[in-house]
């Protein structure tokens, strides 16, 4: 019972960092790992049908 007289070493009133709030959130981690490679295969196919030559 001693030990709760002590103060802690954590303390726990300061903001929490961005960085932690995001990566503490599974359903936004979900929502960024499916949109970001469809996004960039997305963008990676309208780049290789843009170099497909206009046939004559």
């Amino acid at each position: 019972m001693a030990e709760s007289d002590q103060p802690s070493e954590h303390d726990d009133s300061g903001p929490v960092p961005f960085m932690q709030r995001v990566l503490d959130n599974p359903f936004l981690l979900l929502f960024l790992g499916v949109t970001m490679p469809a996004v960039l295969y997305i963008i990676w196919g309208v780049m290789e049908i843009a170099n497909i030559p206009i046939a004559k």
